[in-house]
C-alpha cells in the first residue's frame, strides 16, 4: 500500500486500491497453485495435496482420473481426540504426514506426486512431506 503525503497531510489508499492488490494476491496464489497442479497432473499417479490455515493442517491423496479421494488425514481431528494439543505447528504437520503414510498404505497407495499448492516447500508443507516419506510414501 502507498501512503502519500500530500500538503502536511497523510493520505491513505482508497477501499478500491487496496482491493485490486489484495485481489492481486489472490491471482497470483492461483496462478502458482495451477501452475503446480499442471505439471503434477502429467505423471498419471495420484497426488498428495496439502492445505494450511494457521490452526490445522489438511492433507489427501487424490486419484485425478477417477476425481476420488484415496486417503485423507488433518490436525482437527487429531486435536478433538487429544492425540494434538495444538494443530497448526510443526508437530501437527509431522502427525498428519505420519498419518497420511499409513492411511494410503491401508489404501494400497504406495507412490505419489506431491502437491503443495500455492504454498513454498518451507516449514509445516516441509515437515509433513519428510514424515510421510519417512513413513513409507514415496515420491
Amino acid at each position: 500500500m502507498k501512503v502519500k503525503w500530500s500538503g502536511g497531510k497523510l493520505e491513505r489508499p482508497s477501499l478500491v486500491e487496496v482491493n485490486k492488490m489484495s485481489r492481486k494476491k489472490t491471482n497470483q496464489a492461483v496462478r502458482r497453485k495451477l501452475r503446480v497442479r499442471r505439471k503434477l497432473r502429467l505423471s498419471g499417479k495420484p497426488r498428495l495435496s496439502v492445505f494450511r490455515s494457521s490452526r490445522f493442517i489438511y492433507a489427501q491423496i487424490v486419484d485425478d482420473s477417477r476425481n476420488h479421494t484415496l486417503a485423507e488425514a488433518n490436525s482437527l481431528k487429531a486435536v478433538r481426540a487429544g492425540k494434538l494439543e495444538k494443530g497448526g505447528g510443526m508437530e501437527a504437520a509431522t502427525f498428519v504426514g505420519q498419518e497420511i503414510a499409513t492411511t494410503a498404505k491401508e489404501a494400497g497407495v504406495e507412490s505419489v506426486v506431491f502437491d503443495r499448492g500455492s504454498y513454498r516447500y518451507h516449514g509445516r508443507v516441509k515437515a509433513l512431506a519428510d514424515a510421510a516419506r519417512k513413513a513409507g510414501l514415496s515420491f
